[in-house]
């Protein structure tokens, strides 16, 4: 497997430019082949392990400053003023602690495969450690100091097909982090913060920066407010900045406050179009030292870049941090599904309809929690585009990342998008090196996989999905609707009683027709009608075949005399600039304008739920009429209520369906049978009459997307625009906090912290602020969605003068710890033991009886001086609302969560905030315990951290004279200092401040 080699195997050298060696493991993925699980793992297992041995006791420094190149595209960089974000590897190491298991690093233990990489002319490229050279054609690692990474972590991996599906964790480094702006934010925060934690005890808060390259894009803000206008970009804008101003200031203050970050405004494009196009390295020069690029993002689709052969996936906002700061974050060792392709697509099929089967297939599968791997001839058939559509629906798959190699597709991509030809030559020529290039011209050999799955690209028809939720693709196969199955699906779903495939519609409503006026003009609404119709999502604007495929098709229904109906919200949201460009080149923008396809801004819109209102006729029409209005977007998701609350009909399609779509005013059609319309002379128009021919794409494609384009966008993208540009921001380094600002808090993290970490300590008499059963999910505790109006947060934000209008919602808050706190447990939907079967946001205050919201009995708790702690069942913490999910019960004065098991990383990232996880033994919980939560609880913890151990056991014991016994999942040496000085970012902070 490539997967393996390439996430981040380079071994960094520790010697003359004290470059660390400390922490990282390279990728957690071996590449393995037949070949090589013959050969004598035993002899480089052991020669590997001592290595790593002597290596563990010389490395604690990970980086050293020095001047790095931000960039790997061939500009110059280091020139324009305006990128104040130019990257310069901070200062920062690893001491060996309290715990002094390690010594500073001298000299690297894998210098002797230090190797040169010539260029063909001549000179050289810069220095790499040879894979080959390890004589262990399985695994490689980039670091190893013993407490961090250990030994028996590498042991791990070099062992996957035996360790993988026992669960094991690891713990991993990215190359770097790619934020966008709603998760980006309180990472900026929290940065900001640390910065005064260090001014207050007497140490340069300059010392606080990225330890990695971090990018964040801002794109989640923009809605289509103004759609069907040439002035819809600008119009959008200028209120996505009357919203966001307080919130975009911060960011910038933050590119311009921060090293090693770099913030694109709003406007540029959608986080993984950019990361493709142009943030993504494939290799890193550092300083002429080359390794993998590898990445994690605060956005699940972070997979997207999985196309480009660059490991990356998407992670909570902790774990975000933690690789920022440098430390390593924890992961199971996957399993890893090879996925082989063979054939290529007929014609008319695109890329889409490519990944809803692929997403279907792998459902069906089960690849949860696991990496596929795309192999086979029939990868080589594909564009890189296409991959790229398939590796972002890896959440929707399920798949922790769908992974492509490098091979020759990829280089000439590299080269179209504005890289330059010696960067992509030293691509080649290291991935070439270390015998992780792919080159379909050779005969390729077998590998070895944890499962397999195949597919011949010529069997894939063209397809929608929906009406509900792509998601339900893992239990109901059929949510992917081929297009010949469309009209009788629809008329099912109408009949079915509600659920994902239902709407159970009345026989005798089925063909109900609602009139109405359209600014004077007659409309009618039908079930099914199509009132959204969006090209929409970093899915498929950043593919041009399908971009170019949906203005020949407003191409052909324009000259056909075909128009969409004026009250479907038609919109355009591109992903990068770039699109407009060869849009504009192929002269079809104006045909997409003529169908009310005008663009409306760049980011993400419809896909997210930022679809605006409909016209308030439409909206009148729907709702008194009970129409289940459809939306049409090409987006990834397609809950209900996301893209829109009127739409109950949500379907997923290519761009060029979308425009079909639009045009024939309803789902409810026969595309092969029915006409869309009538054309100007009076026939009948069909679906064949207006989709373009592979032939027709690919020559739209080939005349029209050019490499200057890309080269041109790009070099322009942080000189910003005038309202970016004019946003005042304070030249300090440390951030002028507003007491009075609703969005943008200083959290008290580090409040009155001081250079002794507090040590560890048990808890004594808390009270049981909740108790909950199994599946307790981070949606459940994290704050999300819009603010009720009779919350905790809504309290807060009305006594502060903030209209409920303006609300907004937990997510343009996140920056304000006192909103997310109140957010905090406030899921409308939570079952609470406490409260006998009433569901909601409430508890019971155990010394008063009284029934109050979880965060004003977490104040009075509080206030009395009281620990509190929540007692749980199986699986707490799943789902990826993460990083709220343990900030907020900190702040909340949450000490230890007592569950039956734990999601992995929330279980990380409680530690990770100072909270103590406690599992249950087996086959026990608080009801086979006789515990009904109106107990007090005491932890016994030793005070000195040198006497608890990773997984040992401890005695809770309950003012009722019960006791019982847990299991402390501290898993890591690592986990527990950070337990020891209160949390990740307390222990980073006083680690800096000792250097």
């Amino acid at each position: 497997m490539y997967i393996t080699t390439y996430s981040s195997i380079a071994i960094r050298r520790a010697s003359r430019t004290r470059i660390s060696s400390s922490c990282s493991l390279s990728s957690p993925f071996p590449s393995l082949s037949r070949a090589a699980a013959a050969s004598s793992p035993a002899q480089s297992s052991h020669s590997l392990a001592n290595q790593c041995r002597s290596f563990s006791s010389a490395s604690a420094f990970r980086y050293a400053r020095c001047s790095v190149p931000r960039w790997s595209h061939g500009v110059d960089w280091k020139s324009p003023a305006s990128l104040t974000a130019q990257i310069r590897s901070a200062a920062s190491g690893v001491n060996r602690f309290e715990r002094k298991i390690a010594t500073m690093a001298s000299e690297n233990a894998f210098k002797g495969i230090l190797t040169s990489l010539p260029k063909s002319g001549g000179g050289e490229f810069g220095k790499f450690y040879s894979l080959p050279a390890l004589n262990d054609p399985r695994i490689a690692i980039r670091n190893c100091d013993n407490f961090q990474v250990t030994k028996d972590d590498v042991e791990k991996i070099i062992d996957w097909e035996n360790t993988s599906p026992k669960q094991v964790e690891i713990p991993f480094k990215p190359a770097r982090v790619l934020l966008q702006d709603f998760t980006g934010v309180p990472a900026v925060v929290d940065l900001a913060c640390m910065r005064d934690a260090m001014n207050k005890l007497g140490s340069d808060s300059n010392k606080i920066n990225p330890l990695v390259p971090v990018d964040l894009v801002i794109d989640h803000s923009v809605q289509v407010d103004v759609a069907r206008s040439e002035n819809a970009v600008q119009a959008n804008m200028e209120l996505e900045f009357q919203r966001n101003k307080e919130r975009f200031a911060f960011l910038k203050w933050g590119s311009k406050a921060f090293q090693n970050m770099l913030v694109v405004p709003p406007g540029s494009g959608i986080v993984h179009q950019v990361n493709l196009e142009y943030l993504g390295r494939v290799v890193f020069n550092t300083d002429g030292m080359l390794y993998p690029d590898s990445v994690v993002g605060t956005d699940s689709h972070t997979t997207m870049i999985d196309g480009l052969g660059v490991a990356g996936w998407g992670v909570g906002g902790i774990e975000a941090e933690a690789a920022m700061l440098g430390q390593p974050m924890s992961m199971v060792l996957p399993g890893v599904v090879g996925f082989k392709l063979s054939g290529k697509l007929r014609n008319g099929v695109t890329a889409t309809d490519l990944v809803l089967t692929v997403t279907q297939m792998l459902r069906k599968h089960g690849v949860v929690g696991k990496f596929v791997e795309f192999y086979g001839n029939g990868v080589g058939e594909i564009s890189l585009a296409d991959r790229a559509t398939i590796a972002n629906m890896s959440p929707e798959y399920g798949a922790t990342m769908g992974f492509f190699p490098v091979d020759h597709v990829t280089l000439q991509y590299l080269k179209l998008t504005g890289r330059s030809d010696e960067t992509v030559a030293m691509i080649e020529a290291y991935l070439r090196a270390n015998k992780m290039f792919v080159d379909y011209n050779e005969p390729q050999q077998e590998r070895a996989y944890s499962s397999y799955v195949q597919l011949n690209l010529s069997e894939v028809e063209p397809c929608i999905s929906g009406p509900k939720s792509v998601l339900a693709i893992i239990g109901r196969p059929h949510d992917r609707v081929p297009l010949k199955e469309m009209k009788s699906d629809w008329h099912s779903c109408l009949d079915n009683k509600v659920g994902f495939k239902g709407f159970a519609v009345p026989k005798e409503t089925q063909d109900k027709v609602a009139k109405f006026s359209f600014h004077g003009q007659p409309a009618e609404l039908k079930h099914g009608s199509v009132v959204i119709a969006a090209i929409t999502s970093c899915t498929n604007t950043s593919n041009p075949s399908v971009m170019l495929g949906a203005g020949l098709v407003a191409k052909k229904a324009c000259e056909l005399g075909l128009q969409v109906k004026p009250w479907v919200k038609t919109s355009l949201a591109p992903g990068s600039g770039v699109v407009t460009k060869y849009l504009l080149q192929s002269g079809l923008q104006q045909y997409l304008n003529e169908q009310g396809f005008h663009i409306v801004g760049y980011g993400c819109t419809t896909c997210i739920g930022n679809s605006g209102d409909l016209d308030e006729s439409v909206a009148s029409a729907i709702t008194e009429n009970d129409i289940v209005g459809a939306a049409v977007l090409s987006g990834n998701r397609n809950f209900e209520g996301r893209v829109h609350p009127l739409t109950r009909a949500n379907y997923l399609a290519s761009p060029p369906l979308v425009v079909a779509y639009a045009l024939a005013g309803t789902v409810d059609i026969d595309f092969d049978k029915e006409p869309i319309g009538v054309g100007k002379d009076g026939k009948h128009v069909y679906f064949k009459d207006i989709w373009p021919s592979t032939e027709e794409i690919a020559e739209a494609v080939q005349s029209s997307v050019l490499p200057h384009m890309f080269k041109s966008t790009y070099e322009a993208i942080t000189e910003g625009n005038p309202m970016w540009n004019q946003l005042p921001v304070p030249a300090s380094k440390l951030y002028s906090w507003d007491p009075n600002s609703t969005y943008i808090h200083e959290p008290p993290y580090f409040k009155n912290m001081t250079m002794d970490p507090p040590g560890p300590s048990g808890v004594k008499d808390a009270y049981c602020i909740l108790n909950f059963g199994d599946s307790i999910t981070t949606d459940h505790i994290s704050p999300a969605g819009n603010i009720n109006k009779d919350s905790p947060a809504a309290k807060y934000l009305l006594e502060r003068g903030v209209d409920r209008r303006d609300f907004n919602s937990y997510g343009s808050r996140r920056g304000n710890d006192e909103v997310m706190a109140r957010g905090t447990f406030a899921n409308i939907r939570l079952v609470n033991k406490l409260l006998n079967g009433e569901v909601g946001p409430k508890t019971v205050h155990i010394p008063t009886g009284e029934k109050l919201y979880v965060f004003d009995a977490a104040m009075r708790y509080k206030a009395a001086g009281q620990d509190t702690i929540v007692l749980a069942g199986a699986e707490y913490g799943s789902g990826s609302s993460r990083d709220w999910a343990a900030k907020g019960p900190m702040l909340l004065g949450v000490k230890a969560v007592i569950a039956k098991s734990f999601e992995r990383i929330h279980r990380s990232n409680l530690v990770g905030m100072g909270i103590v996880p406690l599992c249950f033994k087996p086959g026990e919980d608080a009801d086979s315990l006789g515990l009904t939560g109106h107990e007090r609880f005491t932890i016994d913890l030793s005070s000195k951290i040198s006497e608890i151990r990773p997984g040992q056991d401890v005695t809770v014991r309950t003012d009722t004279g019960k006791s019982f016994t847990c299991t402390a999942r501290f898993d890591t040496e690592v986990e527990l200092a950070y337990f020891d000085h209160g949390g990740i970012l307390p222990y980073v902070i006083r680690q800096l401040s000792k250097q």
